[in-house]
Formats: C-alpha cells, sequence, structure tokens
C-alpha cells in the first residue's frame, strides 16, 4: 500500500515535470514569434520610409527638371510609392499571420482578423490602381 502511493507520487511529479516543461517552450515559441512579428513590422516601416525617400528624390530630381510636376511624372511616382506601399502591406499581413498563430483568446485573434483583412483589401485596391495606373502610363507613351 506504500509503496503504490508513492508511485502515485512518482507519476504525479513525472506528469507536473512534464507540463512544466511543455509550458516552458510554449511560452518560449510564443515569445520568439512575437520578437519575429515585431521584426517584420519593422522591416515594414523600413520598406516604407525607403519608399517615401525615393519618391522624394524623385518628385524633387523631377521639379528640378522642369519647375513643375508632368503628369507622367506624376503618375510614375505614383506607381513607384505605391508598390513600396504593396509590399510594406505584404510584410504587415505576414506580422498579422505570425501574432494569429500565438493569440492567447478569441478576442485577440478577432482583432488580429479584423486587422489583417483591412490590410488584405487596403493591398487589394493598392494593386488594382497600380496595375490601372500602369495601363495608363503605357497608352500615353504608345
Amino acid at each position: 500500500m506504500h509503496q503504490e502511493a508513492a508511485e502515485r507520487r512518482q507519476i504525479a511529479l513525472s506528469y507536473h515535470a512534464a507540463m512544466s516543461l511543455f509550458e516552458t517552450i510554449e511560452n518560449t515559441v510564443r515569445a520568439l514569434t512575437l520578437y519575429v512579428s515585431a521584426g517584420v513590422e519593422g522591416i515594414a516601416g523600413i520598406v516604407v520610409a525607403l519608399g517615401i525617400l525615393e519618391a522624394t528624390l524623385r518628385a524633387g530630381h523631377a521639379f528640378l527638371r522642369s519647375s513643375r510636376l508632368e503628369s507622367a511624372d506624376t503618375l510614375v511616382l505614383r506607381l513607384r510609392l505605391g508598390r513600396w506601399l504593396a509590399i510594406a502591406l505584404e510584410f504587415l499581413l505576414a506580422a498579422d499571420i505570425l501574432r494569429t498563430a500565438v493569440a492567447p483568446t478569441w478576442n485577440d485573434i478577432g482583432q488580429l482578423a479584423a486587422i489583417a483583412t483591412i490590410r488584405t483589401l487596403l493591398n487589394y485596391f493598392l494593386e488594382r490602381e497600380i496595375e490601372s495606373g500602369e495601363r495608363q502610363a503605357k497608352s500615353a507613351t504608345a
């Protein structure tokens, strides 16, 4: 009887040790995923900054060249900036997907789903605008 109780205690201790190890691994993976997600969001910010920098430099160059921006110059600037923004939105969507993978509550998952939906729609309409602008630029040069 005494040995049976000791065996039960040993099993319980083994179970608790295994669960503690599992929770430690789970928390580590969650933390790493959130760090990666934050890094991906940082990359998106850098992509936007680079796009703005390029657009500013190109606009300045075009303005200095002709003292006013032509509609063709403006269209090219908009298209190039739009591409940068579309890439940044893709990075932000990737960060949302990472955060959804480790979201602890249904409320968090719902918020992330709403944000991801908005970003996906923004990207969709931005891509349509870019395609339309490219068609317009091609017809203007033809």
